[in-house]
């Protein structure tokens, strides 16, 4: 069964630091696509962030330059470093991956994910 599980969320005021962690199991950890989302209230969930199974990165514009993920594939788990956050990053952040080791086309778009975990809290006071 595959399972995700996100943690490393909190409350942190403008300018500081947080890293997230998404921690898998049920799969074949090095051969997959992982992505961070984020919703926040009153919003559309977001692409966020994206890693390949080997090691390409993506980022949605508005993170570029602050936020950085990585993976570690000994530990089955992908890690968002965020770094000067904002007001506006305050949301509920998931991590999700593809129903198999496929080559992900969208890395933004919600469809191309298949399983997500439970998400959890970054609120970034002014």
């Amino acid at each position: 069964e595959v399972q995700l599980q996100a943690s490393g969320g909190g409350l942190v005021q403008s300018g500081g630091s947080l890293r997230l962690s998404c921690a898998a199991s049920g799969f074949t950890f090095d051969d997959y696509t992982i992505a961070w989302f984020r919703k926040a209230p009153g919003k559309k969930r977001e692409g966020v962030s994206c890693i390949s199974s080997s090691g390409t990165s993506y980022y949605v514009d508005s993170v570029k330059g602050r936020f950085t993920i990585s993976r570690d594939n000994a530990k089955n788990t992908v890690y968002l470093q965020m770094n000067s956050l904002k007001p506006e990053d305050t949301a509920v952040y998931y991590c999700a991956t593809p129903g198999g080791p496929k080559t992900v086309l969208a890395w933004w778009r919600e469809y191309e994910y298949d399983y997500w975990g439970q998400g959890t809290q970054v609120t970034v006071s002014s």
